[in-house]
Parts: C-alpha cells; structure tokens; sequence
C-alpha cells in the first residue's frame, strides 16, 4: 500500500541515494592517501530524481512534457586543487559531505514515518 504513494517513493529514493553517496564519500576518504586519486561526488538528488510520471494533456493544445526519466547517478569527479602527489580529496570537505549525507537520510526517514503516521491516522489505527 505505502510502495503506491508518490511521497513514499520520494523518500526511498532519497535513502537509497543517501546510501550511494555515503559510498561514494567512504571512497574517497579510503582513497585519501592514493597517489592521483580524484574525489569524487553523485549528482544532488533533485537533479537525478525523477517520479516516472509524465504530465498528460487534456486538450488537443497542449504541450506535452520532455522527458524526466533519470537514468542511474553516476559518480562525478569533482575539480578541486591537488596535493603534490596529485591527489584531490580533502578529509574536511569529505567530513562535511558525510554529514550532509546523514541529514538527507534522516530527512528520508523523517518523512517516510510521518507518512505511515497519516495513513494509520487516516484509517482510524493509532500507535
């Protein structure tokens, strides 16, 4: 029942995206110390999101919508100054990704419980 709400699949996108970047984020803190490593970093997440659903047109007149199907996000290397070994992660800016990721997670979370709470409120379940 939930999987068929389009907020509901809106915040497993976003924790699904939060874990893919999480990786991301642990690579590149892995890879700190690794000769002409180039950090790297996911799209945001409203860039990759898409909902599937196309709008439809009523009338004869209107313009249809382009395309908004995302295709799987792909790690990007990030232009960022390097060491003398040519390495380009910076454990600060990787600190602050990670938690950046943690918000986008818990967000996730945050709104896939007060969504369950209005549907059992809505049909009457509490607790």
């Amino acid at each position: 029942m939930f999987e068929k709400l389009e907020l509901t699949r809106m915040a497993q996108s976003l924790a699904a995206h939060a874990g893919a970047r999480l990786g991301v984020v642990a690579a590149n803190v892995a890879h700190a110390d690794t000769p002409d490593f180039k950090a790297r970093d996911l799209p945001t997440f409203a860039d990759s999101y898409s909902s599937g659903e196309k709008m439809r047109s009523s009338r004869a007149g209107h313009i249809g919508a382009p395309d908004v199907t995302a295709k799987p996000a792909e790690a990007q290397i990030l232009r960022s100054a390097a060491s003398p070994n040519g390495n380009s992660v910076s454990l600060e800016t990787e600190m602050v990704r990670g938690v950046e990721v943690r918000q986008q997670h818990e967000m996730a979370l945050a709104i896939y419980r007060s969504t369950s709470e209005i549907v059992r409120t809505s049909l009457g379940r509490r607790g």
